[in-house]
């Protein structure tokens, strides 16, 4: 992979575009990226990244973070352009962000979506052509030419020093963590996982085995409860050895027993059977005696109570046959009773309605009230005329009332409409008066807007400069607290260093052991150790010290770069104040008092004018409101006297009308009030007639009626054999009295004849000779024989289900034994290939698992190829080299040991100084690039990035480590080297300059040979 030319957009610290030629860079091979900090060295290799693999590397692209440079005009959109060769292709890759960027229509802002495209140059037809704009095709097409994550490219390509120098030091995980994620052996991780999970498995499926056949041998000792042999294996353990063996052979010797048993209690059945059947048999015997003198007794009984009850008999049946000559004569009877009550009631409605009428008709016939109503009638028609004319009049004084009140309503209307026209002009003089002064106001309010904005920002500018003159203080005491606790935690960690190389003998005595060779001189005799002095420092000490002295520089570190900021940040807030000053304002720095003293002020002002300018439009709505009410008003009032001159002519023709119809009524009237109440009265008088008439007629009829029935009563009762009606109706029975009379002949005739049959069965009557039989004794003594029956047959049903539960049982255990074979063979198996993976079996000696075996192999490469750059970075004084030793009770296959080959030694990394433990690292990085490059396929690296880590070098082994990066150009390869020494801008022609200002950073390309490095 080579890089060819990257443009940045509004990416980071970059407000505007800025173009990198690494063509230019790389024809001297090795190339320098340097500048103050802060300035955008790192922005531009997240460039790089984002513009391959969609996003930046580690916590810059944690969520709430941003991408967009803050220095980019609202316009500019964030993008990156990559141009590359890879895999043999020329690619143009362009990608950006999800950002905001202003609507196109109105204010605010809406959000771009991210966008991404990729080219290919074609050197045939020497023109790029498309390739995709989906973000998955362009990452799956990248990834798979470069053959690496976005994290391997982030640790092969842009190599980051300190994370190499912690690996140097790091104990075996930490080691297993970084390479695990280089060389992708999450499949080696999976096996160990899976060969875990399927002997947890295993394992789980013999416990339950075993635990079946606990089971097991539990119910078949519940089943043989109560026999010599119940006392089962049931305390036993899944896994124990001989559980199986153990639970056959006690459910044989069960089942035996159990059969025996069985055939005890089959015998005991069939006695019982015996003497149950005998008892039966008497029990029947004593019961059918007592019922057939029981029953011969009953019937006597009964037979005494009928003979007294004959009486009664004769008189219900005498009753019923006079009710079925009587039923002859009902019909008679009711309409008799009918005629009665019809008659009875035309006699009452006459004489109310004889009531009603005057004394001199209260006796008349039916034919002198017809002629009445005649008469009346004739009257009553002559009226109707009368009546029309009345109704016209009532409609002609009702109009006249309505032209009244509207006369009313219209002077009223007429009288107000002038009242209100006569004061129009003072009220709409008033109106204009008011929207004028709301006009005025609304351009007074845009004023002091255009004011206050400013002075606000102005305000918040001072605010934000006096908080980070605040914050600069507290930075500068975290300062100057961090770098004396640095100092402390430095001479600290060097004193325990001293000390501990000054007693390294002694720790190197304590590791002896007798017949093993000694690391120093190989003697496997150790005659007189160095003692260990009460002042002895050891290993752990000294890198807990070492440790506390690192984070206490990075904590130094990361407050210089605090304090360097606030600074910054502070003189960029003095700049904002002076730079917001209004013209003629001469403090250029004034306090955040008179500032928010100014903008309170203008605020009133401005709020006084905005509010009297809202006013605007109620003024306009009031000026339109009062004009349509104006002409409102006039319209009513022309109007008003236009309906008033009408109405006079429709008033006088009114009053002629009734003039004239009031003549013909007084005719009609007579002596009444009115035509109405005159034809009122002869209505009422004809319906009193009307009615009067008709209840004669109807007393008339119903007395005819009644006499026709009393005649047909008298003769019906002579023919059904009666002397009189009245004894007729006399010996009718109703339905309920019939019935009672009639069951209480049938009760008697069924009784009778069911006593007689009683006495006639046969033996009753010499059962009733015999003496009283005693059926309690016989019930006792069968309920005896029938219980010791159903013990007998529960013993021996019990006994068979003993015997059939145990064969099951058995049938059950065995089949469990024989499936339980398999699957101990299978758990011993797996656990011994888990166990072996997992590196804690006893065949795995070094206690390496499977992936720490692959890494270790990996781990092996990455030594040996930068044991190949470190020799010559040391003047090959070191190499490095893997170890499987195991160190204490931890797990082997990680170590990593430096050889020195001025003592011959072999010793921990973490001994090696500040500038031997970066080139070291250094050497580490390239090796493992190679190696990951291997793994990938071979991809070709023309361009990597080293990142800092140079200062602690001195002269002459910077040089060596320069001539090392130097030397990458056998490759064709080109480093660009990032890092703050000034001395390496004079050895490295090949510049790439990054310089921030407060409009931004750019980038200043200085290729080799253009007289502006050094």
């Amino acid at each position: 992979m080579r890089l060819h030319r990257l443009e940045i957009t509004a990416f980071g610290p970059f407000g505007t575009t800025q173009t990198v030629d690494f063509d230019a860079l790389s024809t001297a091979g090795l190339f320098l990226l340097h500048g103050p900090t802060g300035a955008g060295k790192t922005s531009v290799l997240d460039a790089v990244c984002f513009a391959l693999y969609g996003s930046v590397p580690g916590a810059r692209q944690a969520p709430g973070t941003t991408l967009r440079s803050d220095h980019a005009p609202a316009g500019t959109l964030t993008e990156v352009l990559l141009d590359l060769t890879v895999g043999g292709r020329r690619l143009e890759i362009r990608r950006s962000p999800a950002q905001p960027r202003p609507k196109k229509r109105g204010g605010g802002f809406t959000t771009e979506k991210a966008q991404s495209t990729l080219r290919e140059y074609d050197p045939a037809t020497r023109a790029w052509t498309g390739l995709s704009k989906s973000h998955q095709e362009i990452g799956e097409e990248i990834t798979q030419l470069l053959g690496m994550s976005r994290d391997q490219f982030c640790q092969v390509v842009l190599l980051p020093q300190g994370d190499f120098a912690r690996f140097l030091r790091a104990d075996a995980e930490a080691r297993g963590k970084l390479l695990g994620r280089l060389f992708d052996t999450r499949r080696f991780a999976a096996v160990e996982e899976r060969l875990a999970e399927l002997r947890r498995v295993a394992a789980h499926r013999v416990e339950e085995g075993d635990t079946r056949l606990l089971a097991l041998a539990h119910r078949m000792a519940q089943a043989a409860g109560g026999l010599p042999a119940a006392d089962a294996p049931v305390d036993g353990r899944p896994g124990e050895p001989g559980l199986a063996d153990s639970v056959l052979a006690w459910g044989a010797v069960a089942r035996t027993e159990a059969r025996e048993a069985a055939d005890i209690a089959a015998v005991r059945f069939t006695s019982a059977e015996h003497a149950e059947a005998h008892a039966r048999a008497a029990a029947a015997h004593a019961r059918e005696l007592a019922a057939r003198q029981t029953r011969h007794a009953d019937a006597l009984r009964r037979r005494e109570a009928l003979t007294a009850r004959i009486p009664e008999r004769d008189g219900d049946r005498h009753a019923l046959d006079l009710a079925l000559k009587a039923e002859r004569v009902a019909p008679a009877l009711a309409l008799r009773h009918d005629a009665e009550r019809e008659h009875a009631g035309a006699l009452a409605v006459r004489g109310s309605a004889r009531s009603l009428l005057p004394p001199d008709l209260a006796e008349a016939p039916a034919e002198q009230l017809s002629t009445l109503e005649n008469r009346l009638r004739e009257e009553l028609g002559g009226l109707a005329a009368a009546r029309r004319v009345e109704g016209r009049a009532a409609a002609l004084a009702e109009e006249r009332t309505l032209l009244e009140r509207e006369a009313r309503a219209d002077e009223d209307a007429l009288q107000e409409a002038t009242d209100w026209l006569a004061d129009w002009e003072p009220r709409r003089a008033a109106l204009q008066q008011r929207v004028d002064a709301a006009h005025e106001a609304a351009a007074r309010a845009e004023h002091l807007a255009g004011r206050l904005d400013p002075l606000r920002l102005r305000l918040a500018a001072a605010r934000r400069r006096d908080d980070l003159a605040t914050a600069l203080n507290r930075a500068e005491e975290r300062y100057a607290t961090a770098r004396e606790h640095r100092n402390t935690a430095h001479e600290t960690w060097l004193d325990l260093k001293s000390r501990r190389l000054r007693g390294i003998a002694a720790e190197l005595a304590a590791t002896l052991t007798d017949g093993h060779p000694c690391q120093v001189c190989g003697s496997t005799s150790h005659p007189a150790p160095t003692p260990t002095t009460a002042d002895h420092v050891d290993r752990a000490a000294e890198e807990a010290a070492y440790a506390r002295y690192t984070q206490a520089d990075e904590t130094g570190r990361a407050a210089e770069r605090d304090l360097a900021a606030t600074r910054e940040a502070l003189a960029g807030a003095r700049e904002e104040v002076r730079t917001l000053a209004s013209p003629g304002q001469a403090d250029p720095q004034p306090t955040v008092g008179e500032l928010a003293a100014e903008a309170e002020e203008l605020t009133a002002r401005h709020a006084e004018a905005h509010a009297l300018a809202a006013r605007t439009h109620a003024a306009r709505e009031a000026l339109a409101h009062a004009e349509r009410e104006h002409e409102k008003r006039a319209t009513a009032q022309r109007e008003a006297e236009r309906r008033v001159a009408a109405r006079t002519s429709r008033r006088e023709s009114l009053d002629r009308q009734r003039a004239e119809l009031a003549e013909e009524l007084d005719r009609g009237r007579g002596a009444f009030t009115s035509v109405a109440e005159h034809a009122d009265r002869l209505e009422r008088r004809i319906a009193l007639v009307v009615d009067a008439a008709g209840a004669v007629r109807a007393e008339e009829l119903a007395a005819d009626r009644l006499k026709k029935a009393d005649a047909q009563l008298a003769d019906a009762s002579y023919r059904a054999g009666f002397t009189t009606p009245t004894e007729a109706a006399a010996a009718l029975l109703d339905e309920r009295s019939r019935r009672a009379r009639q069951q209480r002949l049938d009760v008697w005739q069924a009784e009778s004849a069911a006593v007689a049959d009683r006495l006639a069965e046969p033996g009753i009557e010499e059962a009733a000779a015999l003496p009283p039989a005693d059926p309690t004794a016989a019930e006792a003594a069968h309920t005896a024989a029938e219980r010791a029956l159903r013990a007998a047959g529960a013993g021996l049903a019990a006994a068979r289900e003993r015997v059939t539960g145990l064969a099951e049982l058995a049938r059950r255990a065995e089949t469990e034994v024989r499936r339980l074979g398999p699957l101990r063979a299978e758990h011993d198996r797996v656990a011994r290939l888990a166990g072996l993976t997992a590196g804690t079996s006893a065949e795995n000696e070094r206690r390496m698992r499977l992936e720490a075996y692959v890494l270790a192999a990996r781990l092996e490469q990455v030594a040996a190829a930068a044991s190949a750059r470190l020799q010559r970075m040391s003047s090959g004084r070191y190499t490095l080299v893997h170890s499987d030793a195991r160190a204490g009770a931890r797990r082997s296959g990680l170590g990593l040991h430096v050889v020195d080959a001025w003592t011959g030694n072999e010793r921990d990394t973490a001994t090696l100084s500040g500038g031997e433990t970066f080139f070291a690292s250094l050497a580490l990085a390239l090796g493992l690039a190679d190696v990951v490059t291997d793994e990938a396929g071979g991809v070709r690296l023309d361009t990597l990035f080293i990142d800092e880590g140079f200062g602690s070098l001195d002269d002459q082994t910077l040089d060596e480590v320069l001539d090392v990066l130097d030397s990458l150009r056998e490759r064709d390869r080109s480093v660009g080297i990032v890092s703050h020494v000034a001395d390496l801008r004079r050895r490295i022609p090949a510049q790439l300059e990054v310089a921030k200002s407060r409009h931004g950073s750019s980038v200043r390309l200085h290729p080799a040979g253009d007289g502006l490095s050094g």
